[in-house]
């Protein structure tokens, strides 16, 4: 699809209308009616994120990083993935980052008209010492936000992969990009409220990217967060129970494995060790 013949998707009228006569059930159930849509939209990417990920894991196995850079909703999904990689995987903060428009003020109030700069992105990227070894993915529903276009477009012409998550087909963001994941759900239950099921579908899109990527880097084991970091009770009680099934032992000499050796990682490697 040219850009001539562009159209968003996300813009387009819900299908429901006279939302504000429904009961409480009736919009409930019309929501949830279309958030199963979302994952359908998903899979049809699969092809699409699979190769990102492919492409991701050999530059991060060579000591890149991923960036997601983003305004609004879509820059809040990249910065909770990001942040959620060290504690759940064990990787240190700096390997997968990601950036909203307007700073880090914006992650909680709006800065106005700061997804309009098309310079800033680069600048924030920058900031980074970023280089081709790194990843580059540009989050915006519309794919029209210029501070993400701006930052892939620069980033792209550095000789950096680039790849995006989008809900509309044809975007200028997917043309910026070396590869376009656009998962087109289609209009939104409120009409243009990309924090719906364009923004599930984000969510859903990041996860399967970090956790895929997590996986094939080999920070987990069997089915397990063996690099999780043990930073409060309900985790290290997860963790004295991956021991506990891994190496067939009761749950004292679990706990005394895990205070010894401090992950679940260097535990199990010691006792295999010995073994």
């Amino acid at each position: 699809m040219s850009k001539t013949n562009f159209k968003k998707i996300t813009e387009s009228p819900s299908l429901y209308n006279d939302l504000e006569k429904m009961d409480t059930t009736t919009i409930l159930s019309s929501i949830n009616r279309e958030d199963q849509k979302v994952a359908d939209a998903v899979a049809e990417k699969i092809p699409e994120i699979s190769q990102l990920v492919d492409e991701i894991t050999s530059r991060f196995l060579d000591g890149g990083r991923l960036f997601y850079i983003g305004a609004g909703t879509s820059g809040r999904l990249g910065i909770l993935d990001a942040s959620e990689i060290p504690p759940t995987f064990g990787m240190p903060f700096d390997r997968v980052l990601g950036l909203i428009a307007g700073g880090d003020g914006a992650i909680r109030k709006a800065v106005e008209f700061a997804e309009d700069d098309t310079t800033q992105a680069w600048k924030d990227l920058q900031e980074y010492e970023i280089n081709k070894n790194d990843v580059v993915i540009g989050i915006a529903a519309s794919g029209t936000t210029p501070y993400v276009i701006g930052g892939v477009t620069e980033a792209r012409k550095q000789g950096i992969l680039t790849g995006c998550i989008t809900n509309n087909p044809g975007s200028p963001l997917a043309e910026a990009v070396d590869i376009p994941v656009e998962v087109a759900v289609g209009p939104e239950f409120v009409t243009g409220s990309t924090r719906m099921k364009s923004g599930t579908s984000q969510k859903l899109v990041l996860n399967m990217i970090s956790t895929a990527l997590m996986i094939k880097i080999g920070r987990v084991e069997g089915n397990k967060m063996v690099n999780m970091q043990l930073t409060n009770k309900k985790l290290v009680d997860r963790g004295i129970r991956f021991l506990m099934d891994e190496l067939d032992i009761d749950r004292p000499t679990a706990a005394a494995l895990l205070e010894k050796h401090g992950s679940v990682k260097k535990a199990l490697q010691e006792v295999r060790k010995g073994e």
